[in-house]
């Protein structure tokens, strides 16, 4: 078990997250802009509706764009910020500029709760279901994600999500049979 942030932090983009992650044990998901695609918002909202949200984007123009059309929809999201003095470097503006240390804080400013977290899957039981290990698991990782509602991600990426969403098992196995898996590998984990 380890102490978690039980939010789920939404960030712009992939070093965002590694930056993010990389201060404080988290789940993140990432806008990739201003542009964002209905998979990304229905998987904001479901982080939202279930464990809550801290918008954590770039203090600049584009992230407060950002920050505020999450907020729209989102009203009782958790803010968390950054000084662009603590976020620039060499000219750039990111939150993936920002010291480990700095990051965590405002984190931790935004009112981030933290609990314990308990591992329901490992990755034997996502190499059971075909999810990873073996031809075409990312195909169907990206299926069953769809239809969890968790998305898409590499295997590692998959597992937390199944851990940090609070997936259960008879969900995850009935993803799976829809998927057209009729593995008993993988149903006999379980």
């Amino acid at each position: 078990m380890t102490l978690e942030v039980k939010e789920i932090v939404i960030v712009e983009g992939r070093d965002d997250s590694a930056a993010v992650k990389r201060a404080l044990p988290v789940q993140t998901i990432e806008t990739h802009g201003f542009g964002i695609k209905q998979e990304t918002w229905e998987l904001v909202e479901k982080a939202y509706l279930q464990k809550g949200i801290i918008i954590f984007t770039d203090p600049d123009f584009s992230g407060e764009q950002i920050r505020r059309k999450l907020t729209k929809r989102f009203p009782m999201a958790k803010q968390a910020h950054l000084a662009r003095k603590d976020a620039e470097k060499n000219g750039d503006v990111g939150v993936e500029n920002a010291a480990p240390h700095e990051i965590a804080d405002a984190i931790k400013k935004a009112r981030a709760s933290f609990e314990e977290n308990e591992e329901v899957f490992t990755h034997m039981d996502i190499q059971g279901f075909g999810l990873a290990g073996s031809g075409g698991a990312a195909a169907k990782r990206a299926e069953v994600g769809k239809l969890l509602g968790i998305g898409y991600g590499n295997a590692g990426a998959f597992l937390n999500k199944l851990n940090k969403y609070g997936v259960t098992r008879e969900e995850l196995n009935e993803a799976v049979l829809a998927c057209g898996n009729n593995s008993t590998q993988g149903k006999a984990q379980f």
